[in-house]
């Protein structure tokens, strides 16, 4: 559901504070390639506005009432209704990474500026997800880490890669993006793209956000690790 090339990105701003809808959509009425298409105070409502609107990206809160932003996340996905970026002051990393299995495209911080904002919904409304290394990895590094002291056994999947891809997982398990790749690399961002592709497809992953977390679960990359 990724906006074309000719049309604006459609955007639906969710959260029980009204000045924080109102916040963002000063930000983004600015702008000409993204429209705001409506606005939802929880979970609930946020599901019916979204099947009517048909947004491109979500804009979703965590903590709110009646149903909160997991569980709608997990609807939202399960629908195909959009790309969901979850909003959030990061005060509770369980809550996140719940997000993150529930099917975020990633995360923005309430404090970020306004290009953050817009790089955040411009991401994910064009298909890429979000990681913002001081939330992907703090939360992954948390909650997915080896904390019981045994060793994974390595995911039998990782046999279908090439050592080159296997590289790159790693790299995208760090939040690298394709850029970075390429330089540390010395490739091509096009082959880089790819590499991330054939990532994807072998591993059976839907994006960027679920190859970090397949990372620090198959051990190769550790939770303290920078």
């Amino acid at each position: 559901m990724s906006g074309s090339a000719d049309a604006p990105l459609r955007v639906l701003l969710v959260d029980d504070h009204a000045m924080v809808r109102s916040g963002f959509a000063m930000v983004l009425s600015v702008e000409d390639d993204v429209v705001v298409v409506g606005e939802a105070a929880d979970g609930e409502q946020a599901l019916v506005v979204a099947r009517g609107t048909r947004p491109d990206v979500i804009l979703m809160d965590v903590q709110m009432p009646r149903v909160d932003g997991i569980a709608a996340t997990r609807q939202v996905v399960a629908e195909g209704l959009g790309h969901v970026v979850i909003v959030t002051t990061f005060d509770r990393d369980d809550y996140l990474f719940a997000a993150l299995e529930a099917g975020a495209s990633g995360f923005l911080l309430k404090n970020a500026g306004p290009e953050q904002l817009l790089e955040a919904v411009r991401a994910a409304g064009h298909g890429h997800a979000l990681l913002a290394p001081e939330v992907t990895r703090r939360v992954i590094g948390r909650m997915v880490g080896s904390e019981d002291g045994r060793v994974r056994p390595e995911p039998p999947a990782l046999q279908h890669l090439t050592s080159r891809e296997r590289e790159v997982l790693v790299m995208l398990g760090r939040g690298l993006s394709n850029a970075e790749i390429a330089a540390a690399l010395v490739l091509g961002e096009a082959t880089v793209k790819t590499h991330v592709s054939n990532v994807l497809a072998k591993l059976h992953l839907r994006d960027r956000v679920q190859a970090v977390v397949y990372a620090y679960e198959a051990g190769l990359i550790l939770p303290a690790e920078d």
